[in-house]
């Protein structure tokens, strides 16, 4: 009899599961054409759990994808019950820089999983605009982020990011940028 699909995965089972995903990342932002058996191997997997993870490479990449977006929405929570709201809005800012980077690396892959005729789309950024909200509602409502601003304003703000290179030393400069974008968020509130 099989495991049901919505069960949930026992602890040996997501480990190998949390590691595949943690190797493939790093393997697939190096080169978007590495072997799913190296993945495998280098996760300390055998090819039958790689597989009844992720059953093609289209799998994996998305739910990499996937991962990795609710992953940084789930940080703005944990970051506004631990932090005020400017700040945690700045932590995350850190957060979501380090995906924007993963992502650039990942877009061949994710392109070449996306691609052909019949393939799934890329999974939607919702999790992350609903995350910005709540982050920019919470630093409006505290008054040190300025009222008004909406989620689609931020990713224009934060659009310099998309323009490094994932290869090159990119944390200072995004950190200035962010900072930049940061004063910008906080101009005009009683907090500036």
């Amino acid at each position: 009899m099989g495991q049901d699909k919505d069960a949930p995965l026992r602890s040996d089972a997501q480990r190998n599961r949390e590691r595949i995903l943690e190797v493939a990342v790093a393997e697939l932002t190096r080169s978007a054409d590495v072997p799913l058996s190296q993945i495998a191997k280098k996760a300390g997997v055998g090819q039958g759990t790689f597989y009844r993870n992720f059953p093609n490479r289209e799998a994996l990449v998305l739910e990499i994808y996937r991962h990795e977006v609710q992953q940084v929405a789930d940080t703005a929570d944990q970051l506004l019950c631990t932090r005020e709201p400017d700040r945690a809005l700045r932590e995350w800012m850190d957060r979501f820089a380090r995906f924007a980077i993963t992502k650039a690396g990942l877009a061949d892959a994710i392109r070449q999983a996306t691609s052909a005729p019949g393939s799934p789309a890329t999974p939607g950024k919702a999790p992350i605009t609903a995350a910005i909200d709540r982050l920019l509602r919470a630093g409006e409502a505290a008054g040190t982020i300025r009222p008004g601003l909406t989620p689609e304003d931020f990713y224009l703000a934060i659009a310099g990011l998309w323009h490094l290179d994932p290869h090159s030393d990119w944390q200072p400069r995004a950190a200035r940028l962010l900072d930049i974008v940061m004063d910008g968020l906080r101009a005009g509130t009683r907090g500036a």
